[in-house]
C-alpha cells in the first residue's frame, strides 16, 4: 500500500490538500504528522476525512529525529510531501533562529530518513519568496536566481537548495513546487487576508504597511493543492515548478477588493509602518508546469476571493 506522510497537514494548504485527497485515494494511506503549533488545528482537516480509514495522525516536531523514526518504523512510508514550515514574514523578523531551526533541521531529519528508509518521492513545497522581488515589469522562472530577502525567505531558500542538494549527492527522487501568495479557507489569522476579513468584520482600523503599493500574485489555495498533486504523481525527479495564479494585485487593492465586498469603507485603512526588507514584487511565470502537465488555475480572483469571504464570515 502507498503511504505517504504529510508533514504540517494541520495548517492552512495541508489541511486543504488532505480534506480533498484522502478521500479521493482510498487505497493510499496518508500520515500526518504536525505539532500543532499556533498555525495548526486539527479541526481545519474535514471530519470526512479525518474519520477515513486511510488517515492517520501523529502528534510531534519534524524536529525531533527520534520521534520521526519511530513514525518512519510504525507505517514504512513510501514517499513524503512537506508542507511543515514555521512561515509568517513578520514573526521571522521578530524570532530569526525559529525559522533557521524548524525550516532547515526539521527538513535535513526527513531528507536523512528519506535516505535511511529507501523512500520513492520527496516532495517539498517552497514558495516564490526565495527569489526576492522583482522590478514592475518582468516575471520570475524556475531559473530565477535566488535572492531571499527576510529570514523566512531564506530558511525556505536553504530548505529548497538542500532538498537539490540531496537529490544530486544521494540521489533522491525529489520535486518542488514554488508557489505565489495563496488564499483561501483554514488560513491563519495573522496573514493579510483572513486579519483584514476579521477587522473589517468588526468594524476595526485595517493596518496596511506602506502605502499599500507592494504587489503580490494571488493563487487559490484549491488550485494550489491541485498542482502540488499533478507534481507529485506525474513529475520528473529533480523538477521544480513555479505555480502561480495570475492574479497581481497591490495590497492596497486587496484591501479595497475586501471593503466593498463586505461593505465598508476606505476610512477603515491606516497605513502603518512598512516592515524591513519589504519585498516590492512577486510575479509568477508559471509555463512550464502548464505545458509539462497541464495544469493551470482554476478559480478565478473574483470567485475565489469571495468564497474566502463567506468562509470566514460563515455565510
Amino acid at each position: 500500500m502507498q503511504t505517504i506522510i504529510i508533514t504540517g497537514w494541520a495548517g492552512f494548504i495541508g489541511s486543504n490538500f488532505l480534506s480533498k485527497y484522502v478521500l479521493l485515494f482510498p487505497h493510499i494511506r496518508f500520515v500526518n504528522i504536525d505539532a500543532l503549533t499556533y498555525a495548526g488545528n486539527i479541526e481545519k482537516i474535514s471530519l470526512e476525512a479525518r474519520n477515513a480509514p486511510n488517515y492517520s495522525f501523529e502528534h510531534g516536531d519534524i524536529c525531533d529525529i527520534d520521534f520521526l523514526r519511530s513514525v518512519y518504523e510504525k507505517y514504512n512510508p513510501t514517499d513524503v510531501i512537506h508542507f511543515a514550515a514555521e512561515s509568517h514574514v513578520d514573526n521571522s523578523i521578530k524570532n530569526p533562529r525559529l525559522f533557521t531551526e524548524v525550516n532547515a533541521l526539521g527538513t535535513q531529519n526527513l531528507l536523512d530518513l528519506h535516505r535511511t528508509y529507501k523512500l520513492n518521492r520527496f516532495h517539498y513545497i517552497s514558495t516564490d519568496e526565495v527569489y526576492g522581488d522583482i522590478p514592475e515589469s518582468g516575471f520570475f522562472t524556475e531559473e530565477t536566481h535566488l535572492e531571499p530577502s527576510s529570514p523566512y525567505s531564506a530558511s525556505k531558500a536553504a530548505w529548497d537548495m538542500l532538498t537539490q542538494a540531496y537529490g544530486r549527492t544521494f540521489w533522491i527522487d525529489y520535486t518542488i513546487t514554488r508557489c505565489s501568495n495563496n488564499y483561501g479557507k483554514n488560513q491563519n489569522f495573522i496573514s493579510l487576508i483572513p486579519l483584514f476579513i476579521s477587522k473589517i468584520q468588526k468594524g476595526e482600523k485595517v493596518p496596511l504597511y506602506g502605502d499599500g503599493s507592494n504587489i503580490r500574485d494571488w493563487l487559490y489555495v484549491e488550485d494550489h493543492c491541485d498542482a502540488i498533486w499533478e507534481v507529485f504523481t506525474r513529475a520528473k525527479t529533480g523538477s521544480v515548478y513555479n505555480v502561480g495564479g495570475n492574479n497581481e494585485y497591490t495590497n492596497l487593492e486587496i484591501t479595497k477588493i475586501l471593503l466593498e465586498s463586505m461593505w465598508k469603507w476606505v476610512e477603515l485603512i491606516s497605513f502603518v509602518p512598512d516592515r524591513p526588507g519589504h519585498d516590492k514584487r512577486y510575479a509568477i511565470d508559471a509555463t512550464k508546469i502548464k505545458n509539462e502537465l497541464g495544469w493551470s488555475p482554476k478559480v478565478r480572483f473574483e470567485e475565489g476571493i469571495q468564497r474566502t469571504i463567506n468562509d470566514y464570515l460563515g455565510a
